[in-house]
């Protein structure tokens, strides 16, 4: 069977190119072993299901486990409607995936159905189904938040609480160890819906959300130890990827430098490495293009890939707008006006979290991966372009010389000129809020239609005193930096050249440029050289 690189559903090593995850399901099964209970809780499309699936393999291979892997996804709501319904159907539920493992175990389950009526009953039958197996049980339930009646589910799993401790005391017996992955934190699966059950966009910081939220702190759920398991993929996992296509296809690629390349973009999302790979193959099989892999194709990939339309990307922007807050978090954050702490007990920065958005780095808030910035970064954009004259009138041709190359001091001459004919005798450009939310924002429009289709960017923030915004544009094989910042003082100002210099190093950019926002009243609309670079003020 010919493999290829999976984006949707399970993955399975016989059918798709896989990282390898040996080490993540190692780290995994030493939890099992010791007993624990615990949620893996991860953004969509981030390999849960497919490590619930592997881990189930894993362990069936040893003789004192016993695995029941079931899914709250396709079983409908119905099951949800009543405690008598939910605790039948979840025993027959379990009976019918034992029936290719143990028919004795799946009949004498199937026997005991009517005469459960409640969940009591259900803890009776699990208790002597454990004495009657005499192995270990695992059992682990994916799409958990899939449940339409949340408090019916936390009602069982306090059912299951309760026999964990009791067995831990040795008067029961229950499952050796609960797995449960979903979106959500169990903890915090109540504050996927409004208190008023409304689904329409809505600001966490009120009162009743905050209230609503108490829930969290009080769930049947804290016997759970913390899942520190890392489900995204380094360079090095990254690489164990390429290697079996690159061995598989006869693909020549420097795969230590792709790998890297590849996490640089997507932060080991896995979605997202499986997606830039496969463009890539798709590309190769297409296009009758040499069977090999440079570090130009996987940016080539990026570039395709930030323009279309998903349901990974739809969803991503859905959680954005459904949550008032939360966007306002993720402009500050893409914009560089504000900088935000990481506390993983703030509702807005959890709900960001959970959803992929949001990653902690050096306890700040950042957005979690380049494409993602880029994609939410085009979706603000786009939502300005329409009101906004400043993009008027432009012609990408206009901005490419002879040579196909982009002629960058064009683009920002061209960005000064409209800046001081539109703004300059406003209020708006002495104003601090229109410096520094507004005028980047501007930017980031006026730059969109010039590169669209054959560049992008992507944004490097540092939100200190002195308020940068640092772009990288790459444009064909080329890259430029411009620096968006405010300018503060002349101390500041050779600071920041000298900071500029270094990154452009460290990223290998040849060609440097200082977009300086300036409120004096003094100031100049000028454009000219200083220690290498190139200042463009407004």
């Amino acid at each position: 069977m010919t493999k290829e690189f999976n984006i949707t559903g399970t993955c399975i090593p016989d059918m798709h190119y896989m990282v390898d995850t040996s080490d993540k399901l190692d780290k995994i099964i030493e939890l099992i072993d010791r007993g624990k209970y615990f949620t893996i809780n991860r953004p969509r499309q981030f390999g849960k299901t497919t490590t619930m699936y592997l881990l189930s393999k894993k362990l069936e291979k040893m003789d004192d486990y016993l695995v029941i892997r079931l899914s709250f996804e396709g079983i409908g709501d119905i099951i949800f409607e009543n405690e008598n319904k939910f605790s039948r159907e979840f025993i027959e539920i379990i009976a019918n995936k034992l029936k290719t493992k143990n028919q004795n175990l799946s009949k004498y389950l199937t026997g005991q159905i009517e005469k459960i009526n409640n969940l009591n009953d259900v803890s009776n039958v699990i208790t002597e189904f454990i004495i009657k197996t005499g192995r270990k049980i695992v059992l682990m339930i994916d799409e958990v938040d899939k449940s339409s009646n949340n408090q019916l589910f936390l009602s069982f799993l306090g059912v299951l609480r309760n026999k964990y401790l009791l067995r831990n005391e040795g008067e029961d017996h229950t499952f050796h160890s609960v797995i449960l992955a979903g979106v959500h934190d169990v903890k915090t699966l109540k504050l996927k819906y409004r208190p008023d059950g409304e689904q329409k966009p809505f600001d966490i910081s009120t009162s009743s959300m905050q209230r609503y939220a108490q829930d969290r702190y009080n769930s049947s759920w804290n016997i759970a130890v913390d899942f520190k398991v890392d489900m995204s993929f380094n360079p090095a996992e990254i690489a164990t990827m390429l290697e079996d296509y690159s061995n598989d296809k006869k693909i020549i690629m420097d795969i230590p430098e792709i790998s890297k390349r590849i996490h640089h973009y997507t932060s080991g999302y896995p979605f997202l490495v499986s997606r830039i790979c496969k463009e890539i193959d798709e590309k190769i099989a297409t296009d009758g293009k040499d069977n090999s892999w440079t570090i130009a194709d996987v940016d080539d990939a990026v570039k395709t890939i930030i323009l279309e339309v998903n349901t990974n990307f739809e969803s991503l922007v859905k959680h954005v707008e459904e949550n008032l807050t939360l966007k306002e978090y993720v402009e500050n954050i893409i914009l560089g006006n504000k900088s935000y702490s990481y506390n993983a007990l703030n509702l807005t920065i959890n709900i960001g979290v959970n959803h992929g958005i949001f990653s902690n780095e050096n306890q700040k808030i950042a957005i979690s991966n380049k494409i993602y910035e880029e994609v939410l970064t085009n979706y603000i954009t786009s939502k300005l372009e329409h009101k906004e004259e400043i993009i008027n009138n432009i012609v990408q041709s206009s901005y490419i010389k002879p040579n196909r190359r982009l002629d960058i001091e064009k683009v920002l001459s061209k960005f000064q000129e409209v800046i001081k004919e539109k703004y300059s005798k406003s209020d708006l450009l002495k104003s601090s809020e229109f410096l520094e939310k507004d005028l980047r924002l501007l930017f980031l429009v006026f730059l969109k239609p010039i590169i669209n289709g054959i560049g992008f960017s992507f944004k490097e923030v540092e939100t200190s005193e002195e308020k940068r915004l640092d772009i990288i544009v790459i444009f064909r094989d080329e890259k430029f930096v411009v620096e968006l910042k405010l300018w503060r003082s002349e101390e500041y100002h050779k600071q920041g050249i000298t900071r500029l210099k270094d990154y452009m190093r460290r990223e290998g950019v040849q060609k440097g440029f200082m977009l300086i926002m300036d409120k004096r009243r003094n100031k100049e609309f000028a454009i000219y050289e200083e220690d290498g670079l190139t200042m463009v003020w407004i």
